[in-house]
C-alpha cells in the first residue's frame, strides 16, 4: 500500500509516468474534440489524465464535456481526473480529482469520494511537501518546473534544483514508494531531466496536445519517460 496508515488512500498506485492535462483554455471546449483528443493520449501511453477548466460558469456543459471524455476512455484503463471541482468529478463517476492548495481540503474530497478516488495535490514549496505526511493523497504534482505560457503562475519556477529539493522533502513525509510527479513547461527536450531529478512522472499539456498527432506526441514521450526511469533505476 502506498502512504501511510495514517494517511488512508487507495490501495493501488498512482501511475504518473504521463500525465496528460486537457485544458480547455489550450484544448478548446468542443466535446468531440476534447473526447477524440483524450482516445488519443490513452493510446499513445498516457498513464493519467485530468480534465481542467477554470473559472467554469455553466456546470451543465463542463459536466457534460468530463462524461464525454470519461465514455471515450472507457476500457483504456486511464482514470481521468477533474481539477478543483470534487462535485463534478462526483456528478461524472469519474476516478477522481486534482486539488490546489486553495481548493477543497484533500480530506474533505476523500470524505466525499470514498477510499477508491484517487485524490492528488499540487505542491509548489518545501513546506507543503512537508504535510504530505498527514493528507491522505494519493500523489502530489510539483510545479511550475519551468516557465509555461499554459497556466498563469505568479511564483517563478523552481527548476530542477528546486524540484528535487521538494522532492527530497516529499519523500521524507511519505516514503519512497509515494508518487510525485512534475509539472508546467516540460516536454519532449526536457522530461527524461525531470525524471533523472527524481520525478515518477511528468504532467503535460502543450507538448501534448498541440498539433494534430497526438497519438504520436504521447508516445514519444512515454518512451522517454520509460527510458529515462530504467537508466535512473540502473544507477547504484
Amino acid at each position: 500500500m502506498i502512504g501511510r496508515d495514517d494517511a488512508p488512500g487507495r490501495t493501488v498506485p498512482v501511475d504518473l509516468r504521463l500525465y496528460g492535462i486537457l485544458d480547455t483554455g489550450f484544448c478548446g471546449t468542443d466535446v468531440g474534440r476534447l473526447a477524440a483528443l483524450a482516445s488519443a493520449a490513452a493510446r499513445g501511453g498516457c498513464t493519467l489524465l485530468q480534465y481542467r477548466e477554470k473559472n467554469i460558469d455553466d456546470a451543465r456543459a463542463a459536466l457534460a464535456r468530463i462524461r464525454a471524455i470519461h465514455e471515450a476512455l472507457a476500457g483504456s484503463h486511464v482514470p481521468l481526473l477533474v481539477n478543483d471541482r470534487v462535485d463534478l468529478a462526483l456528478a461524472a463517476g469519474v476516478e477522481g480529482v486534482h486539488l490546489g492548495q486553495s481548493d477543497l481540503h484533500p480530506a474533505d474530497a476523500r470524505r466525499l469520494l470514498g477510499r477508491s478516488a484517487i485524490v492528488g495535490l499540487t505542491l509548489k514549496t518545501g513546506a507543503q511537501a512537508d504535510e504530505l505526511y498527514r493528507l491522505p493523497v494519493d500523489y502530489a504534482c510539483i510545479g511550475g518546473v519551468f516557465s509555461t505560457a499554459s497556466k498563469d503562475n505568479p511564483d517563478p519556477p523552481v527548476g530542477l534544483d528546486g524540484l528535487g529539493r521538494i522532492l527530497f522533502r516529499g519523500r521524507l513525509a511519505r516514503g519512497q514508494n509515494f508518487p510525485l510527479g512534475a509539472i508546467a513547461g516540460i516536454d519532449s527536450s526536457n522530461a527524461a531531466a525531470v525524471i533523472a531529478a527524481g520525478a515518477d512522472g511528468v504532467a503535460i499539456i502543450s507538448a501534448l496536445f498541440a498539433g494534430d498527432d497526438v497519438e504520436a506526441r504521447a508516445r514519444d514521450l512515454r518512451h522517454r519517460v520509460d527510458s529515462a526511469l530504467a537508466a535512473r533505476a540502473a544507477v547504484p
